[in-house]
């Protein structure tokens, strides 16, 4: 267990950090108010990201929905009390598996709208550049 617990080995997401190759942390210089920048291929690559972890927590909530149906095992009161305590930490298990589908959803339009202020800016670039090879400046 030197890299921590994994139930059933089918671990989704690394257990330590990992440090992204593309994209620029730094003092804000020429970043913007927010202090850091990614090029385009990492917004792309955090709009995949975000997609994916929203898909595997709606996946999961599928699942946790059986425990909100769950039944006693038997008519004894301590089998429908056992039930009640299940179907309510199912509850809220859904609950907050929506939570964190939603908040990858927002994190995809966020980046979806990163990514078009970026195609625009390349855009005004690009026409910049070629009325400076014009002359029309």
């Amino acid at each position: 267990m030197g890299e921590g617990y994994d139930p059933g080995g089918t671990r989704r997401a690394p257990l330590r950090p990992v440090v992204r190759r593309a994209g620029s942390y730094g003092d804000g210089v020429g970043g913007g108010g927010a202090g850091f920048a990614y090029d385009e291929a990492t917004l792309h690559e955090l709009v995949k990201e975000w997609r994916e972890l929203e898909d595997e927590f709606r996946a999961d909530f599928a699942q946790a929905e059986a425990l909100v149906r769950a039944k006693g095992p038997g008519l004894e009161y301590a089998s429908g009390n056992n039930a009640e305590l299940i179907r309510a930490s199912g509850t809220s298990l859904s609950d907050t598996l929506q939570e964190r589908a939603r908040y990858c959803e927002s994190m995809v339009e966020k980046y979806v709208t990163a990514l078009g202020k970026y195609a625009t800016a390349e855009e005004a670039h690009a026409t910049e550049i070629g009325n400076t090879t014009k002359g029309t400046l």
